[in-house]
This record gives C-alpha cells, sequence and structure tokens, in this order.
C-alpha cells in the first residue's frame, strides 16, 4: 500500500516514557520514506503523543489536539493521529467530539501509527531512535506498565501490566546510542525497581546496570523512577562499584504519613521509609536523592499535611518535585472524591516548595569553592549551560559558565564553583577539557 503522506510533523507531550516513544516512531517513519518537519503549518499529517496522567497534562493534550484540528478544517494539514496515554484512555470520546481526527491508536501501539500512514512497521529497527534530546544523552526504557496498586495512578489503566525488557534488548539499544555519541544514559520506566520479575522471576535490575556499565563510551548512567517498596539491595553494590553509575537516584515517596499511605496503597509505612533513607545514605554517604511528593491527598488533614513538611525540614532531599492531588476516574481513589479545596493544595504545595528551596539553597552554598566535573548540555558564545552528575536535565539544578569560549556540548569540564543560588551554581573552568 502506497504511503498517504509525505511530511510528518510529531507533537510529544508528557514524560520522557512519551520522549522514547515518539523517537522510535520518528526512526521508522525515516526508515518508510516519509520525512520530518518540525512545524505542523509545513506537514501533510500530525502526529500528537498525548499525556493523560493528572488533569494538568490532559487539558494541555487536548488543547494541542484542537489546535491541530482547527489547522484540519482550515486545510493546512491533512492527516490527524492521536496516540499515547489520552488517546489509550478517551479513544471514543475524543473521536466523537473532535471528528477532525482520523486515527485514536493509544499507547504502546507504534506499529498502528506507521500502518495509518501506509507504511510497514520495521521490527528490526526497535533497537534504533532518532533522538530528540541533546546527542549527548538519551533516556532509554527498561520496561513498560506497571503492576502497582497505587489509589491515586491511572498508568495501569493506560500503559498496562509491567513488561520488562530483555536485557540484551536493552544493551543492543545502549551500544547503538553509544555508537552515536550519547555520554549518558538515563534509566527511565514506570518501576525501576520492578525490573526482572516478569522476566527471570528475580529482581534484575544491579545485572542490567553493570552490563550497561561495561559499554564503552558511556560515562553516566542515571537512575529514575525507582519504586521504595521492595528496592533491590544489590543495587547498592552497583552504586558503589561502578563509578558510571551517578551518585543520584530518584525515588518517588509521595508522602510520609502513615494513614496517607495506606489509603493509596503504597506498600510501606513512615519507618520503612525513613529506615530505607539510613540505610542508603549510610551505605553511598555522597548520594543525591531526588522525590516526588503528593499533596491535597483526600486524607491529608492539617495534622498529615504537617507530618509531611517535618519530614522535608528534617530529610533534606538534594531534590524534590511536588504534585497536586487530581482526583482520576476509574482509580481506587477516585471513590474517596476530591475535598480538599484548590486553593488549599496550593498552599501546600507552595509551603513545601519554600522549604525544599532553602534546603537546596544551602546545599548549594557548600559549593562555592569547591571543583565540580560538568557536563555541558548547551553552549552559545561565551556562555555555557551544564549539569553535575546529581542533577538530571530539564528538572534538576543546572551550572552556568560565564567568559567561555568554544565548550562543545557532551564534555566534561572541570569547574570551580563561585557563587550560587537555590537552583543554580556558576562556575569558572579549570581545565580546558577533563575527557571526551
Amino acid at each position: 500500500m502506497p504511503l498517504k503522506r509525505h511530511k510528518v510533523n510529531i507533537i510529544t507531550l508528557g514524560c520522557p516514557k512519551n520522549i522514547v516513544d515518539s523517537e522510535v516512531l520518528m526512526r521508522q517513519l525515516t526508515a518508510n520514506n516519509l520525512e520530518l518537519v518540525a512545524n505542523s503549518d509545513q506537514s501533510d499529517a500530525v502526529i500528537i503523543n498525548t499525556c493523560g496522567f493528572i488533569q494538568s497534562a490532559k487539558q494541555e493534550s487536548l488543547e494541542t489536539i484542537l489546535h491541530a484540528a482547527q489547522l484540519k478544517k482550515e486545510g493546512r494539514i491533512k492527516e490527524l493521529i492521536i496516540m499515547g496515554c489520552l488517546a489509550e484512555r478517551y479513544s471514543d470520546e475524543l473521536r466523537k467530539e473532535i471528528p477532525e481526527i482520523d486515527n485514536c491508536t493509544g499507547a504502546n501501539k507504534l506499529d498502528q501509527v506507521i500502518h495509518t500512514l501506509g507504511g510497514n512497521f520495521k521490527y528490526e529497527l526497535l533497537s534504533e531512535r532518532l533522538l530528540t534530546t541533546p546527542g549527548h544523552y538519551a533516556y532509554l526504557k527498561i520496561s513498560e506498565g506497571c503492576d502497582r496498586p497505587c489509589s491515586f495512578c491511572s498508568i495501569p489503566l493506560i500503559r498496562g501490566t509491567h513488561i520488562s525488557r530483555p536485557i540484551e534488548k536493552i544493551v543492543e539499544e545502549a551500544q547503538h546510542l553509544a555508537d552515536s555519541g550519547v555520554r549518558e544514559l538515563i534509566l527511565i520506566a514506570q518501576d525501576s525497581t520492578y525490573y526482572g520479575l516478569d522476566l527471570y522471576g528475580r529482581r534484575a535490575l544491579a545485572q542490567l546496570l553493570e552490563q550497561l556499565a561495561g559499554i564503552s563510551g558511556i560515562e553516566w548512567i542515571r537512575l529514575m523512577y525507582a519504586f521504595p517498596t521492595g528496592f533491590p539491595a544489590d543495587v547498592f553494590e552497583q552504586f558503589k562499584n561502578n563509578p558510571n553509575l551517578c551518585r543520584y537516584l530518584d525515588i518517588p515517596f509521595q508522602h510520609i504519613s502513615d494513614s496517607v499511605l495506606t489509603s493509596m496503597r503504597r506498600g510501606i509505612g513512615s519507618k520503612e521509609i525513613r529506615l530505607f533513607l539510613d540505610n542508603i545514605r549510610t551505605k553511598i554517604p555522597n548520594i543525591a536523592l531526588r522525590t516526588t511528593l503528593i499533596v491535597g491527598y483526600p486524607n491529608e488533614g492539617e495534622k498529615e499535611f504537617e507530618e509531611l513538611h517535618h519530614f522535608v525540614k528534617e530529610t533534606k532531599f538534594d531534590r524534590l518535585g511536588v504534585f497536586t492531588y487530581s482526583q482520576e476516574e476509574d482509580t481506587f481513589a477516585f471513590q474517596l472524591g476530591d475535598p480538599i479545596p484548590h486553593e488549599v493544595k496550593e498552599e501546600r504545595y507552595k509551603i513545601i516548595m519554600e522549604t525544599q528551596r532553602e534546603i537546596t539553597f544551602q546545599n548549594n552554598q557548600q559549593y562555592i569553592g569547591k571543583k565540580i566535573t560538568v557536563l555541558v548540555d548547551h553552549s552559545e558564545g561565551s556562555t555555557a549551560v551544564g549539569r553535575t552528575e546529581y542533577d538530571a536535565p530539564e528538572i534538576d539544578n543546572e551550572v552556568t559558565l560565564h567568559d567561555v569560549e568554544n565548550l562543545s556540548p557532551g564534555h566534561f569540564y572541570d569547574v570551580e564553583v563561585t557563587d550560587a543560588d537555590a537552583y543554580d551554581l556558576f562556575g569558572t573552568l579549570v581545565d580546558k577539557m577533563r575527557h571526551v
């Protein structure tokens, strides 16, 4: 069947997992001789990879779809395809309310997108992607779906149950990325901690990390989305033994109040959380810990919120993000309603983030006068911006260098920190180049 369109624009919304899906899709499109364009106005077909995790993400996805639908009404594009999480949950509703949509393919259905455009899905290319991130770092998806019963989360409804990718397939993709110039791998999943249980009958994250650490050219490996319940103890040894595993761990606790954690169905209590934190900081003293929290959950009263606030102050996470609770239909918590007013949720959000800002500011002050290694992400004129091993792209701190010339993105430099604020370090170059 001949390809229907020649020029395709892909719009990606949501998390890094969606970014990976779009990058895999882009490689498939080019393998089918379709041209990728950056602007919808220049395209024949628009593909929107949607997010449907919480209400604000749904709204952004819907607004993007409506804008593209208007382009189609005006005859400026010929085909509109919706994929991803919002399409998975609300396919029938979207088709009914927005007739300009030609196809809703949902999540994990990249082959259907290619078939809709008249192409053939090339399974032999699944380890290949066209990166949309800077060429020196890439997200690496190690599994899909989730088996956790968290009351507030719609991910299992959208992405299905947990399916680990075989180690050899992940390593093959990582080798392709390294060969293309990638120096930092950022491991992502809905639940990194669970990796391997379905395939190997045991948690195999440590084995995966060890094999990835042996790939030539990969300087940093960063672990994201590690669920606290059932965290595999042998991963601690990987942090100790593999110097290219960043001393950084993203582990979402969501709350600390036992009553809230029980209602959230997290499978862990406040005592276990504190023991876990003490354990990892004892075993890996220099590790940077990132977490995410939810404020405004239905049974979070003032007492529970104060407990959470105190936890943030005493724990002093290196990095922290906060979501306000979003009531999602078909989740276990939906039946609890949404009793906490929006303005109360926002006030609690501000309190936590202001406390964290002070913590991060004090932490950053300690870097002044010290030497650090910085991976440069981008450079323009006499200014370069990069990150330490303690910072993931887009969500964490940055390091800004002024009065420097010709620093190369993707290269590592030794930097002396001269100043710091709550979310940024500032420094001067010590050595022209540490290593490539």
